[in-house]
């Protein structure tokens, strides 16, 4: 839908816009023999793995999975049971495809940048095709090339190659990463393809049923917004004497110190029977204790 369009448009932005900052301010290739490596690989794929485990929590959906997992596979007739395996499948794939937008649009950009790739693979570049320290050993010509990303560290006849091997890495790092784009817009394109192509709606149908299904979601969100309003007040209402926002107050309650106490503390979900829980400390008072006390009429003296 538009929506998710737009939402993965604004992530893909953000995550450029991030990866810009970030490499401005944080990147400094350490141009040192067995450290580039390290440095340019922690800075392609730590990111992007934060941002796919980001991806993943910050969707209603992995959670809803997670958390009715036990209803997916109830015992059930073999059909039913694959039906439901079929749906768990599709929903994650849902769930990864949503996730890997910024880590692969943070890969892409950072590919095409070249400066991460640059530093993790210059001291690995075969560059007596260039003609420049012949006749050094190994370790030598390895420690030459990890300075290559540092241009003041570069000896000045080996300018002219250090250039060259910067082209090379530039240009291979381009590659990939324009790659990497191009097999991920293929990949979701024919997704789409695939699934519209298995679905077992219309065109008309399936439009019917995206706005059916956000319509619910609207309404739903907005009854347990009022109705636990309205169950939390009938419990606040015990405990005070009185309905918040109310403006024929008369009296009010005053909890003991044994109830203040049994209603402070840590908040927890406390299951009551097969079908029903205890939502809070206070939520737990009100369905055990009686409002019996002390009451204070508000229009008069204390």
């Amino acid at each position: 839908g538009k929506e998710v369009v737009i939402a993965n448009a604004i992530i893909a932005i953000l995550t450029i816009g991030g990866q810009q900052l970030f490499s401005f301010f944080t990147f400094s290739c350490p141009c040192h023999v067995g450290q580039n490596l390290i440095y340019g690989l922690a800075f392609l794929g730590v990111p992007a793995l934060i941002l796919l485990i980001v991806g993943y929590a910050l969707n209603n959906q992995t959670w809803r999975l997670v958390m009715g997992k036990r209803s997916h596979f109830e015992r059930g007739t073999p059909s039913n049971w694959l039906l439901k395996c079929k749906l768990v499948c599709f929903v994650l794939c849902s769930i990864t495809g949503r996730a890997l937008v910024a880590p692969v649009t943070w890969l892409a950009v950072t590919l095409i940048n070249g400066s991460y790739y640059i530093c993790a693979v210059s001291e690995y570049v075969p560059v007596y095709y260039y003609g420049a320290a012949p006749n050094v050993t190994a370790s030598e010509r390895s420690r030459i090339l990890a300075t290559f990303p540092c241009s003041q560290l570069v000896p000045p006849e080996l300018t002219r190659a250090r250039d060259e091997v910067i082209l090379l890495l530039r240009y291979q790092s381009q590659v990939a990463g324009w790659l990497l784009i191009a097999v991920v817009v293929i990949t979701v394109f024919l997704s789409y393809c695939l699934a519209s192509c298995f679905s077992p709606l219309s065109f008309l149908h399936f439009r019917y049923w995206n706005s059916y299904v956000h319509n619910e979601q609207e309404l739903f969100d907005e009854a347990t917004e009022q109705h636990s309003r309205l169950y939390a007040m009938q419990n606040v209402r015990k405990f005070f004497g009185f309905v918040p926002g109310s403006e024929t107050v008369k009296e009010i309650r005053i909890p003991s110190l044994r109830e203040w106490q049994a209603i402070s503390g840590l908040a927890f979900l406390k299951r009551v029977d097969a079908e029903h829980y205890d939502y809070s400390l206070l939520h737990d008072w009100a369905l055990k204790e009686r409002a019996s006390g002390k009451y204070l009429r508000i229009d008069e003296d204390p």
